[in-house]
Formats: structure tokens, sequence, C-alpha cells
């Protein structure tokens, strides 16, 4: 079983490999932002949701989905893989969500009222949706963006520290203004 655990493609190492995640960091990222904001307006009639970064971005869907792909082949073993498709995303939403929390003293979501939830931060109907939309991803949508990549990779090896900058940018300047809140409201 842990022969299967291991890292896909170790070519992410490279400056190639670099510029590739940062690429899908960046894509799920703003895939997520559209996917909570369109599951806030069919839930709540509102399409902004509040977002911990200033731009249009959730690291949260950016990170789960990379290291998906990386940790998965076509030839993992599929309870492996349903296990990691489980497991990885869950982890990254327990993490950020208990992270947030500790350090800016917000909740930005909430599964307190869900039933077998720990912590308000994950529960299990949430971690099965992202079973299957870790299933997805790595099924359908990943390779789509992999080629979308390969069709832009030459233009994108000049500017994907740019964007790396930009989300480096954007997170110290978020943890500026809820730190900044912070002392605002004596927290």
């Amino acid at each position: 079983m842990i022969l299967s655990f291991v890292i896909q493609d170790p070519e992410f190492l490279t400056i190639d490999g670099a510029a590739a995640i940062v690429f899908y960091f960046t894509v799920y990222s703003f895939i997520g932002w559209l996917l909570e904001n369109s599951y806030s307006f069919f839930t709540n009639r509102e399409f902004f949701k509040e977002n911990f970064l200033f731009g249009p971005f959730k690291p949260m869907y950016g990170f789960a989905p990379v290291l998906l792909v990386y940790l998965i082949s076509p030839d993992t073993n599929w309870a492996i893989a349903i296990f990691l498709c489980l497991f990885i995303p869950t982890l990254v939403e327990y993490v950020s969500g208990a992270m947030l929390q500790k350090w800016f003293h917000k909740q930005w979501w909430d599964y307190s009222d869900t039933p077998l939830q720990l912590h308000g931060h994950i529960c299990l109907p949430f971690s099965i949706c992202w079973v299957f939309l870790s299933l997805i991803c790595l099924k359908w949508v990943h390779p789509a963006i992999a080629f979308m990549y390969g069709v832009i990779e030459p233009f994108w090896i000049w500017v994907w520290v740019t964007a790396g900058l930009y989300f480096l940018a954007d997170l110290l300047l978020t943890i500026r203004k809820h730190t900044l809140q912070n002392l605002a409201n004596g927290a």
C-alpha cells in the first residue's frame, strides 16, 4: 500500500515543474472561488461569499487538486485513489479552517450544524462531496487543464513567477488586513 503512495511526477522539482504547479494552483484556486460562490448563490441567493484573500482565488481548492494530481496516477490502485480523494481535500480543509481560526479568530465556514463534523471545519457529507469532485477533476477536468497548459506553456514560462508573486502579495496584504482588524476588535 505504501508503495503506491509515491509522488507520480518528480519533474515538479524542476523550474518547468514549478511553473506547471503555479499554473494548476492558479486555475484550481479560481475554479474553487467560482464553485464556492455558485454554491453560495444557490443556497443563499448571494454570489459573492466573503473570501480570505482579496483576489478571486480559494487556495484550499488549489492545494488539494495539485496534491492529488501529483500523488495519483492512472496506475494507482482504485481504493487508494478513492482514499486519497477523501483524505487530501478533507485534510486541506481542516488544516485551512483551523489555521484561519487560530491566527485570525474567524471561521470562514462552519459545519457545526452538520452531522458528523469536527470543530466545524470538516464534516462527512462534504468530505464525500470532495471524493466525487476529486474523481471528476482527476478523470475529466485535469486532463483538459493539462492540455490547456501545454498550449500556453511557452507564454506561461515567462509569467509564472509574476503569478506566484501576485499570490504572495495577496497573502501578505490579506494577513495585514486581518491582523489590523483583530487589533481593532481587541482580539
